[in-house]
């Protein structure tokens, strides 16, 4: 026995092209609404959380001293707010959780705003991070023999700032057709003196010390890994590109407050501070912001 059914196509109904892209169009302006109203909803008052990073004890010092001694001067309260994730850091800031950050200098910036798409804008230099070159095994950077062993950062954004000082110190030539301050390893055109590299992360450097010829890192880095300074080669001048600035969410820049913050920082006392102090987590370590 056999059943007949009966069935009804019926066509779908299509939505005209213009009703669609009206849909479109106000979910995108939902969404910016919502972004807006969320950035708004961020209201700085005079008690404002300023992030450095937990294993750099001289950044704290620095926000510590501009707390006690200008921030009163611009009607505000600054909290020092120790964040160990570079990313949840600046994601904070962005998302104006902290006021600022100044753990970081402009390339490493462009590469956590690369990777992840966050508003943040650095607004000035604040002070620079003392980079020298160590040696377990040598007394000057002039004994390291040709095809000498040598540590540099494995992050971009340093990795850059180590290849170009050895370019300054003539004994590398990197590709004429990039920005040295973002070079790479691959970027190595001339090495007269076979010097071989091997990459490592910053906090890893001090313990590997004495099984390379020299390292090139932060001095914050090696004090921290409890390496001598004497230990240290050389510590040739500082570069402005690759000074720490004081990084805020971009959403926020023209809130009261804000703009308060930005002109504490900039106070003359801080770079005179700086140049003067004897405090043992600071001298030698960071710097005053220097002319290039």
């Amino acid at each position: 026995m056999t059943h007949q059914t009966t069935f009804t196509l019926r066509k779908k109904r299509r939505w005209p092209w213009w009703l669609a892209l009206a849909v479109v169009a106000a979910i995108a302006v939902g969404v910016g609404y919502f972004a807006q109203q969320k950035a708004q909803a961020v209201n700085f008052g005079s008690t404002l959380e300023v992030h450095f990073e937990p294993a750099m004890a001289g950044e704290e010092r620095v926000i510590q001293f501009v707390a006690e001694h200008i921030a009163p001067d611009y009607g505000l309260t600054l909290i020092a707010s120790g964040l160990q994730d570079p990313v949840q850091a600046n994601r904070a800031v962005a998302e104006g959780k902290y006021a600022a950050t100044i753990y970081q200098h402009q390339w490493w910036l462009k590469q956590v705003v690369d990777a992840n798409g966050f508003k943040l804008t650095p607004t000035l230099p604040v002070f620079q991070w003392a980079f020298g070159i160590y040696s377990d095994r040598y007394r000057s950077f002039d004994d390291l023999p040709d095809g000498a062993e040598i540590v540099i950062p494995n992050d971009g954004a340093n990795q850059g700032q180590a290849l170009w000082l050895l370019q300054r110190l003539n004994v590398i030539g990197l590709d004429p057709a990039i920005e040295p301050r973002t070079a790479k390893l691959k970027d190595i055109r001339e090495n007269p003196r076979r010097f071989s590299f091997k990459e490592l992360d910053l906090l890893t450097m001090p313990r590997a010390l004495n099984s390379v010829d020299a390292a090139i890192g932060y001095v914050s880095q090696f004090d921290a890994g409890k390496v001598p300074r004497e230990k240290g080669i050389l510590f040739p001048p500082a570069p402005k590109t690759f000074a720490s600035q004081l990084v805020i969410g971009t959403d926020y820049l023209h809130n009261e407050n804000i703009i308060k913050l930005q002109k504490a920082f900039a106070d003359a006392r801080v770079q005179q501070w700086l140049r003067e102090t004897d405090d043992p987590l600071v001298q030698g370590v960071l710097v005053p912001v220097s002319a290039e």
